[in-house]
């Protein structure tokens, strides 16, 4: 078997690509990493080096990974700015290290392709690339937001794993958004009534537009507040580029939601949401203008709408976000799991890893605690 390594998604064969990652997941298409790299929003002075992972047996195709040689660790998610001072500080250089994950997407979803007529598949990926970081002084290799089972069967075959906890919306079953709100206790189903009527006493009006229905001016808006918000908050223009969305993302098809919000007649903010059979993400947003309660209505109201409406079992909202549970977000664990090459410092992440496993969790216990739904007699 072979380890290649492809510095151009553009270099895997794209049919290859697309039927191994077919889960529907929409940010591990072809399409999408291909725009990512031509948009420059990856590549160059990103600090995120194309580096796609296959595994092969002559030319049959064993296993594929999405992969980026990073000089830093922006966009990523997992912070690990701690790991990479105990490198500095030891003498070492933690820089490169490399991904596999998405760009910029805290979004659980398939990170590993292994073929099934080859049972030992994922343990000779993780050989191939464990031994090429090895010998190319490679740091250490991260896979961030696999799902639990990959992330358990990872961390079987020896690469540590890690949590954190995000907060997720679930659909059981509600008929309109008033049935998903009557599993609420009183208090605070009025409290979030009240936050949604704030949204018309304030002449602010929302609509929602699915792929195609996305117009070129629509993608060019919400460039537009997507980089003022990320100037006015961080103090740069965003990690993405003009290109990404004004080019790329209207050739993503149906897998793009926007939500547009007008004071009057003119639009004032935009969310981005993207969409594949079972999950909604909701991933960018950007405001001209402060509202109370727009961010609310925007990011989180309007995709559990739009999740009750299409039959769409769970909406994943980003990271972070303690606010999220009073709105009825249930606190839900994710994993990354991590290689690391020096012997010396192996058994601190290890115990890190550990014991920052042991706190998620329990952090996970207590906020669950804090959700608004009724309690059950």
């Amino acid at each position: 078997m072979e380890l290649r390594l492809y510095p151009s998604v553009n270099d895997l064969p794209k049919a290859v690509w697309d039927a191994s990652f077919s889960t529907g997941y929409p940010f591990l298409t072809h399409g999408f990493l291909e725009g990512l790299e031509t948009s420059g929003s990856t590549g160059n002075q990103s600090g995120w080096q194309n580096c796609h992972l296959g595994l092969w047996d002559d030319d049959h195709p064993i296993a594929l990974a999405p992969g980026f040689l990073k000089s830093h660790s922006y966009g990523e998610y997992v912070f690990d700015w701690s790991w990479a001072d105990a490198w500095h500080r030891s003498g070492l250089d933690y820089y490169p290290k490399l991904v596999t994950g998405v760009p910029f997407t805290p979004a659980t979803g398939p990170r590993l392709w292994t073929d099934n007529e080859h049972p030992d598949a994922q343990r000779a990926l993780i050989s191939a690339v464990t031994d090429w970081c090895a010998s190319e002084s490679i740091s250490s290799w991260h896979i961030l937001f696999p799902d639990e089972t990959t992330s358990t069967q990872l961390a079987t075959a020896g690469l540590m794993q890690r949590m954190t906890t995000q907060f997720h919306w679930f659909n059981r079953n509600y008929s309109d958004f008033d049935d998903f709100l009557s599993a609420f206790n009183s208090r605070k189903r009025k409290a979030l009534k009240k936050e949604r009527a704030a949204i018309a006493a304030q002449n602010l009006q929302l609509v929602t537009k699915t792929g195609s229905d996305i117009r070129e001016e629509d993608w060019a808006f919400f460039y537009y507040c997507y980089q003022t918000t990320y100037l006015k908050r961080s103090g740069h223009q965003g990690y993405l580029t003009g290109d990404f969305f004004t080019k790329v993302c209207p050739q993503l098809g149906e897998s793009t939601v926007m939500v547009i919000a007008h004071e009057g007649v003119k639009p004032v903010a935009a969310a981005l949401y993207f969409v594949d059979d079972d999950t909604l993400y909701g991933r960018y947003w950007g405001c001209l203008k402060e509202f109370d309660f727009l961010h609310f209505e925007a990011c989180y109201y309007r995709g559990i709408e739009y999740c009750i409406e299409h039959g769409i079992s769970r909406f994943d909202p980003g990271a972070q976000g303690e606010h999220k549970i009073q709105r009825g977000f249930e606190p839900t664990l994710t994993y990354s799991n991590h290689w690391v090459a020096e012997p010396r410092l192996k058994d601190a992440v290890a115990d890190f890893c550990r014991r920052d496993c042991d706190h998620v969790r329990r952090y996970r216990d207590e906020a669950a605690t804090l959700l608004p739904f009724k309690q059950e007699s």
